[in-house]
């Protein structure tokens, strides 16, 4: 394809994206279902199409989705749910390998024990992507985000690890069970340490990263540079290490940094940029995905039937039964083995909350959460030429991503609001109030210790304005929580004077830009002033809630 078709081809995903984008916000469905549908249909008609390039993918992709969605993650959050994680990161993904391994060794004319391995690799991990932009929009409580959200970090990095094993065990003839448990550690350890050593490195260019644009471009060369510094052909020549953990340990270690090394102008940037990078690589890998089908529908010419359906049922079966099989035993297990939500910090009551076993609803949504998306795509198209049954394995990579994406992508939302699973807004909002007024007292201490410094009358003057200012938002907060003390539903009630007072707000805001507006248009304010003072009622308008009864 040339470069003029490669551009229009971009300006014509792009043009999808959006308009998909407007759909879903107007219909609910699912952006990813959407667009993976939508790939799929543009393949079969006449006109260019761009072949899914598996180290494009991981190299330029992969690492920037999951970085952004390690630095949105919570490192707090998923150290206490450490247990739950690892379970369903590691071990259910080398068991999911291990067994459509097995099942394709014993089952699947001609096929052996890495060709299925690899495929059980390909197809263990699932892509967060889809199940979380539903579930969250179906108030999916935080407890499962954080699980669907960690596992999704660290999952990608043992199947590409798996892969990696499998494709050696074929080109040795062997699959030896010690150097796969081996090099896994190896490149698991090897990964999380450089991860560390990006974070602490990004930590020692605080200077940088008070200034936006430096902040910008500090936080785009991360994970590329931490990807590379592991998956670079000098370090393969000696070890294998795990470029994708070092991304996800880095970006959480960096997100948890965040608030304390940069300004605020420095982040409201930084989190524009990427969402903005989220939104059109999310939407372009999805439309990839659909586009891969016709080509891979292709390969399967010199199979037999009896040979395609066998494959794909043990491929589908393991993937759709193993994970509310493996939820639904871990919680079987003694207290000490316990796949279960959990910290070792905290004190008695909160371990005994956050250690609470999932619930049956709990683990139905967290089973229908295995929505299967790039990296599964990705990692099969990585398999080398000559690899035994490929076009086979690519073949059930994809059924897989389209069976788990349409099928869970369509009917998550559903599930969810049937079984009743919603996150308590009252208590976040509670929360959120509690400490909006902590930090406005602490603010009021540190009043009193300027007062007691030397000071002159102006000095006291800003004192007292700033000193009623903060009270009165202490009594707005205070009235607040005692509204939200005196409701039993999970649900934020309605008040009537905090509804006006925004409304009043944003009045006054549109006002002032208007005004802003009138006196450009009259020649009396040039355009650089305008963005300035614009940009000053920008920050004003962001904090206002967009809805005012989730505040």
């Amino acid at each position: 394809m040339s470069y003029e078709g490669i551009l229009l081809f971009v300006l014509g995903a792009v043009c999808v994206i959006v308009a998909v984008r407007w759909v879903t916000e107007k219909t609910g469905l699912p952006a990813a279902v959407l667009l993976t549908l939508i790939g799929i249909l543009y393949a079969y008609l006449p006109g260019p199409n761009l072949d899914l390039d598996p180290e494009l993918v991981l190299t330029f992709i992969l690492p920037p989705l999951l970085y952004n969605a390690a630095l949105d993650s919570s490192l707090l959050d998923i150290r206490h749910n450490m247990r739950t994680v690892i379970s369903l990161s590691v071990v259910l993904v080398l068991v999911t390998a291990l067994l459509i391994g097995l099942g394709f060794s014993l089952w699947v004319a001609g096929a052996t024990l890495a060709a299925g391995v690899a495929l059980g690799a390909t197809v263990a991990p699932p892509d967060p992507v889809a199940a979380l932009a539903v579930g969250r929009k179906a108030g999916l409580p935080g407890k499962l985000v954080t699980l669907i959200q960690g596992e999704g970090l660290l999952n990608d990095a043992t199947a590409l690890t798996i892969l990696t094993v499998a494709v050696a065990a074929w080109r040795d003839g062997n699959f030896n069970f010690d150097n796969a448990v081996g090099q896994f550690v190896i490149s698991a350890a090897g990964g999380v340490l450089v991860g560390v050593a990006v974070a602490y490195a990004v930590r020692m260019l605080k200077a940088l990263r008070y200034d936006p644009l430096n902040a910008n471009a500090l936080s785009l060369i991360t994970p590329l540079a931490a990807y590379l510094i592991c998956e670079n052909s000098f370090v393969h020549h000696y070890v294998t290490i795990s470029g994708v953990l070092a991304v996800v340990v880095a970006g959480l270690i960096v997100g948890h940094d965040t608030p304390r090394y940069t300004t605020g102008a420095s982040r409201l940037q930084v989190s524009a940029v990427w969402r903005l990078i989220d939104f059109l690589l999310e939407g372009m890998v999805f439309l990839l995905i659909g586009q891969q089908v016709p080509h891979v529908v292709r390969g399967l010419a010199t199979y037999e039937t009896s040979t395609i359906l066998i494959a794909l049922a043990i491929t589908l079966g393991v993937v759709l039964l193993l994970r509310p099989l493996w939820l639904v035993t871990t919680q079987w297990l003694p207290r000490s083995l316990h796949t279960r939500l959990g910290g070792q910090d905290e004190p008695e009551t909160d371990i005994e909350k956050r250690e609470a076993p999932l619930t049956g609803k709990e683990v139905v949504a967290l089973s229908w959460a295995g929505t299967r998306g790039v990296i599964t795509l990705a990692a099969v198209f990585t398999l080398p030429m000559g690899f035994p049954d490929r076009e086979l394995l690519r073949f059930c990579a994809i059924a897989v991503v389209l069976v788990t994406l349409v099928g869970q992508g369509l009917t998550f939302a559903p599930l969810v609001r049937w079984l009743g699973l919603r996150a308590n807004q009252t208590d976040k909002a509670k929360l959120r109030n509690e400490a909006r007024s902590a930090a406005v007292i602490a603010a009021l201490d540190r009043l009193d210790d300027i007062q007691e410094q030397q000071h002159d009358n102006v000095e006291d003057e800003a004192i007292e304005t700033m000193r009623t200012q903060l009270q009165f938002r202490l009594d707005r907060y205070q009235r607040r929580l005692d509204l939200l003390e005196q409701v039993e539903s999970h649900e934020v009630p309605e008040s009537p004077q905090y509804e006006a007072a925004l409304m009043v707000r944003q009045a006054v805001i549109d006002a002032e830009r208007e005004e802003l507006l009138r006196w450009r248009d009259a020649g009396r304010l040039d355009d650089d002033n305008l963005r300035i003072l614009n940009r000053e009622l920008d920050h004003e308008e962001l904090v206002l809630p967009k809805r005012p009864s989730s505040s």
